[in-house]
């Protein structure tokens, strides 16, 4: 129970106090912290609550022993060095209020705002607000260019100036470090009472140096993965902390003599580049992914590193020594796995491959590898891709198969059990951005290189035309409207079996016509390229040139489209076990719930293997 009680220690510091202890070297901002800076406004308020003695909510601090990057100033102060004796304290949250605070006091230098005077002014003449919606901290604390006239030209600060030249406009920082000053300037100025309004202001501002106390709460022996948690749940206006992040500011070394530098964001932004520049679709992939990547294969190839899966605890034990003995060859590897989606499989980016872990399997399978079998590898992706139980769904399934691959690299025998195939989950597959099996047929259509209706010598799936979004142009070869009006047969409308990669001048052009009209514009010359690249079966175009429909029109062409698709599966996973079953013959050909809700994947009973239907953090397995 004690440990609980003592993982939180409230405490509180004036408001010099604190910011002498930042400049010190006492508080570290850590590099996961934004840049996110305060405006003018914000600032003013900040003052005008403090001066108000209202609560600005706790500044919240991590004591740990964990070394993480720092930043090495904050609002262009230098930040003393970190303290030597194995303990840290960083800022979780208050960086924004902190750096308000700072530079509102001693001034110094913002991006954005070089040259500018940060120095905040309180006018002794305007009275605190008596009301809680009163504006009038708009006039009482002021900056710099609001207050000089340049020299008489500017005639809207003439009367600011005045004031200022005569001690009634006074900088914060001289009230808490030159009080006597001030008074002495009040005097000559001519406010001698004590009971002068100016002189009631300054000694009510300086009770805020005086008795103001800033709230922290301290953290205590919190684990990294809280912190990421405690740091997304306070920081609800800003970006969430991943554990990437946090890796980033871990595995950080700046240079210095002897020593190079190590920046991992820096070197994951720097391989992106290089990924754009060659042209590579897959540039898109996310930093956690990448992250995982070499988690996997230092977990294979870095002997005693700790790292025994790809979630939060394991990742937290990643080292610099760990990242820089696998980035050379992992990062060739990673460019091979991409090479392999986009210039053997055809897909024409991310939002195609079906399981976020292909990409660790497939990376840990070229890690240092010479001699790769494209053909299993090709042969494994289509499997997996669309076997009927979903294999590779969790981090116990993820360790499987990079066992199994590692041990086919080095000449093992890689094998396929008996593959299983639903038809009622084919004809009920819908679009989705995130359904497995929906990827996998998307997939399987990108593979055909399928070529333009209207000009058959042209791809359709160019990076322009794709552009990597979860929307790709996908149009339904028999119309929704078309078969909501003139077709008693509209259950499988939204099947992907009804879908067809086009341009969108090919699809604007059909729009919502019977397929027997729009079909006879590409029955020319080269339909036999799109028949083929389309995986369109034969009786759209015999039902074309009968000029006539069958009542079950959209059905048999579903069902004849699944078999082309069955085909080309049997082709690819020659020699392994092929079984087809058909839950809805079974079931009285009872229509399935679409693949929307395919994204919703059942676990297995356990709490420690979770999916990888978006790309979530994958809960340790045992």
């Amino acid at each position: 129970m004690n440990s609980h009680v003592d993982r939180i220690k409230p405490d509180s510091y004036g408001i010099t106090t604190y910011l002498e202890r930042l400049q010190r070297g006492q508080y570290q901002i850590p590099t996961f912290q934004r840049d996110v800076v305060w405006g003018r406004d914000r600032v003013k308020r900040l003052w005008d609550s403090i001066s108000s003695f209202y609560p600005l909510g706790s500044i919240l601090v991590w004591r740990t022993d964990t070394r993480l990057q720092n930043h090495r100033e904050i609002g262009g102060h230098p930040l003393g060095d970190v303290p030597g004796d194995g303990e840290y304290l960083y800022l979780l949250d208050g960086q924004q209020r902190t750096t308000a605070l700072l530079t509102s006091m001693y001034g110094g230098s913002i991006k954005g705002r070089e040259g500018a005077n940060l120095q905040l002014y309180v006018d002794l003449t305007v009275e605190e607000a008596d009301e809680v919606e009163d504006e009038s901290w708009r006039e009482r604390f002021l900056f710099w260019d609001e207050i000089d006239d340049r020299d008489g030209t500017l005639l809207r600060n003439l009367g600011r100036k005045k004031r200022y030249d005569e001690g009634l406009i006074v900088r914060i920082e001289d009230i808490a470090h030159r009080y006597s000053d001030l008074e002495r300037k009040l005097v000559d100025g001519g406010h001698r009472e004590y009971d002068d309004p100016a002189w009631q202001q300054l000694r009510d501002f300086r009770q805020v140096f005086d008795n103001y106390k800033l709230s922290f709460i301290e953290l205590r022996g919190i684990e990294v993965a809280e912190v990421c948690q405690i740091f997304e749940r306070i920081n609800q206006a800003g970006q969430p902390l991943s554990m990437f992040d946090i890796v980033v500011a871990k595995t950080f070394r700046p240079e210095d003599d002897g020593a190079t530098g190590f920046y991992l964001r820096g070197l994951f932004e720097g391989f992106r580049r290089e990924l754009e520049a060659a042209g590579s679709r897959f540039a898109a992939v996310d930093d956690m992914t990448l992250l995982q990547i070499l988690a996997v294969l230092v977990r294979d190839s870095v002997p005693d590193s700790g790292v025994q899966n790809i979630t939060d605890r394991y990742l937290n034990a990643l080292r610099t020594e760990h990242l820089e003995a696998v980035w050379s060859q992992g990062t060739r590897a990673i460019r091979k796995t991409f090479d392999f989606f986009d210039n053997h499989l055809h897909l024409p980016g991310p939002a195609l491959v079906p399981y976020r872990y292909f990409y660790m399997t497939i990376a840990a399978y070229f890690h240092e590898n010479d001699n790769p079998d494209y053909n299993l590898l090709t042969k494994y992706f289509w499997y997996y891709s669309f076997h009927n139980y979903d294999l590779l769904s969790n981090t116990t399934h993820l360790r499987d198969h990079v066992v199994r691959l590692r041990d086919a690299k080095d000449g093992a025998d890689f094998e396929f059990d008996r593959f299983l195939m639903d038809k009622q989950q084919l004809r009920a597959t819908s679009y989705s951005a995130r359904g497995r099996l929906s990827r996998a047929v998307l997939a399987m259509y990108a593979n055909q290189n399928p070529v333009d209706w209207a000009h058959p010598d042209r791809p359709v799936l160019t990076e322009v035309y794709y552009e990597l979004t979860d929307n790709p142009n996908l149009h339904h070869i028999f119309p929704l409207d078309f078969c909501d009006k003139e077709l008693n047969d509209s259950r499988w409308v939204n099947s992907l079996l009804n879908i067809a990669y086009l341009t969108q001048m090919t699809n604007l052009h059909i729009s919502n016509r019977n397929p027997l009209d729009y079909m006879r514009d590409y029955m020319g010359v080269g339909y036999d390229d799109i028949k083929r690249t389309h995986l369109l079966p034969e009786s759209l175009s015999e039902w074309v040139s009968d000029e006539d429909l069958p009542e079950d029109a959209l059905s048999s062409f579903v069902e004849d489209r699944l078999g082309l698709i069955l085909s080309k599966l049997r082709e690819l996973l020659s020699d392994i076990a092929f079984e087809v079953i058909d839950t809805g013959a079974q079931m009285g050909d009872t229509e399935y719930p679409n693949d929307a809700d395919d994204d919703e994947y059942v676990l297995d009973g356990s709490t420690d293997q979770l999916d990888d239907r978006d790309g979530a953090e994958a809960v340790e397995s045992a």
